[in-house]
C-alpha cells in the first residue's frame, strides 16, 4: 500500500512540474538562495507577473 501511495505522490510530483504548478515554490528557493534585499513577490504578484511576462514576449507554447 505503501509504495502505491509513494508511486501516486512521485506522479503528482512530476505532473505538478511539467505543468508549473511548483513555479512559486521554485521562485521562493531561488529568491532566498539569490540573497535579494527586497521582500519576495506574493504568490498573486508572482503569477499576474508572469503571465504579463508570458504574453508580452509569447515564445514556443501549445496554449
Amino acid at each position: 500500500m505503501n509504495v502505491v501511495i509513494a508511486g501516486i505522490r512521485g506522479i503528482a510530483g512530476y505532473l505538478s512540474g511539467v505543468l508549473g504548478a511548483d513555479a512559486y515554490k521554485k521562485y521562493l528557493e531561488h529568491h532566498e538562495a539569490s540573497g535579494h534585499a527586497g521582500p519576495a513577490l506574493t504568490e498573486r504578484e508572482f503569477w499576474r507577473d508572469r503571465t504579463d511576462r508570458q504574453d508580452a514576449t509569447p515564445q514556443g507554447r501549445c496554449c
